[in-house]
Parts: C-alpha cells; structure tokens; sequence
C-alpha cells in the first residue's frame, strides 16, 4: 500500500473517532455544584454589576450517576433576585435525573442612597442623594440605580437619610421646579402679600423648598401650596 494511500486511510480513521460522542466522566458533586453556580451567574451578569454565587453541600448519601449529555440547569421560580435559589440541574437523557442545587446569591449594582431626611412632596436633586453599591437581593422593594429615574418626579412618602430610594416612593410629577418663575406668598395676621420669586428647589404640594423674592433678591423658605404657588415661611 502506497504511503498516499495509508495516509489518507489513517485520516479518515482518526475522523471517525472525533465525530463519535465522547463518553461521560464521572460526575463529581463539586462538577455539579460548579455547573449550577456557572449558570446562576451568568443569569444575573450584568454591566456594572459584580455577582457573588455560592452553592450549598448536598447531602452526603446522595449517589450522582454519570450522564451522557451535557446536564441542563433551571431557575424553577424564574429571575427573582433572592439571596436564597434553588438551581434545578437535569440529566436530558431517557432515564435522567433531577436534582435541586441550593445556592446563596449576591448581586452588587448601583443605588441610590438619601443623604438627608427627605420629606414628602420633596424633589430630589444631586445633593440629596448619593450612589453606593448594595446588595439588591437584599432590596425587596427594589432600588433606583440613577438620577435619570427621578427626573421632575416628587415623593409620595418620607425617606430617612442613609435609606435607599425605591420606586415606591416616587409619586407624580414636581409641580414647581428649580427655576420656574413662582407667585410668592406672605400672609401675616389674615393679610396675604404676593411677590414674584425664583423657585431655587423643585417639589410637589407641600413640599419645603426655597425661593429668591424677585424684588429683595431675599432666599426665604416656603411651601408649596400648588402649580405656580408657594407660601413663605415664618
């Protein structure tokens, strides 16, 4: 037989054992708990934010039998962020099997956090806030990962300084902004005096704020009594 000949005979041999599938190594628990901590991961990846998964021991009596096909893995109570999951991985074989993988999850992303006692009807602007990295599976009612979110919007409740923003606790839309031209209110003993004043705040009704007299070019602090209007404090 020519060397031409052995050769391409050798190759095609050497392609027949390649296209045959490889046969299963035994699997360990540490493989499977490494494959569900893999998957969780990549569930919840994300940019700019750092993922911390750690699955928990099986127990000892537990036989794993080896599988022929790559295992699939299922997070039976979908994408909700808690830091306790349960990782289904399944043997897709005809008489496979089915385990649950306990695993504690970590997802650090971005929030916003009150630097000051912020009261209701209050806008929010840069000062108020500041942005620090939690664990939002720790934040069942969910977090507010930047300024953009609470653009003219006012709040609906309190927020305690050092608390983390939450959707909730947004309510409609600012009805004086910083900036806006405001009728000023002063009333004394029954009297009512209005002013033109500047708007140095942003804050639905009954919101604090403050406001230059358009006249004095005096800051005083008001309240806001509705669109347009605010009322000068003692």
């Amino acid at each position: 037989m020519g060397l031409a000949r052995r050769g391409l005979l050798l190759a095609l041999l050497l392609e027949g054992v390649a296209a045959l599938p490889a046969v299963a190594a035994p699997l360990s628990e540490a493989d499977l708990r490494a494959q569900a901590e893999r998957f969780v991961e990549q569930q919840y990846a994300a940019p700019g934010s750092r993922v911390e998964v750690k699955s928990e021991a099986l127990d000892p009596r537990l036989h794993i039998a080896d599988c022929a096909l790559p295992l699939a893995a299922s997070l039976p109570g979908g994408l909700r962020m808690t830091p306790r999951l349960s990782v289904l991985m399944r043997c897709p074989t005809a008489n496979g099997w089915t385990l649950r993988v306990p695993v504690t999850l970590k997802v650090w992303r971005q929030v916003l956090v009150a630097n000051r006692p912020l009261i209701r009807g209050d806008g929010i602007v840069a000062a108020d806030v500041r942005i620090e990295q939690r664990d939002v599976t720790r934040l069942p009612y969910g977090y507010l990962g930047g300024l953009d979110q609470v653009a003219e919007r006012s709040l609906s409740r309190p927020v305690a300084a050092g608390s983390v923003l939450t959707p909730g606790a947004l309510g409609g839309r600012q009805t004086v902004r910083a900036g806006d031209h405001v009728q000023l209110v002063a009333e004394l003993g029954g009297i009512a005096v209005r002013a033109e004043g500047i708007a140095l705040g942003s804050g639905d009704a009954g919101a604090r704020l403050r406001v230059r007299n358009g006249s004095s070019g005096r800051v005083v602090d008001a309240i806001v009594r509705g669109p347009g209007v605010v009322v000068a404090l003692p």
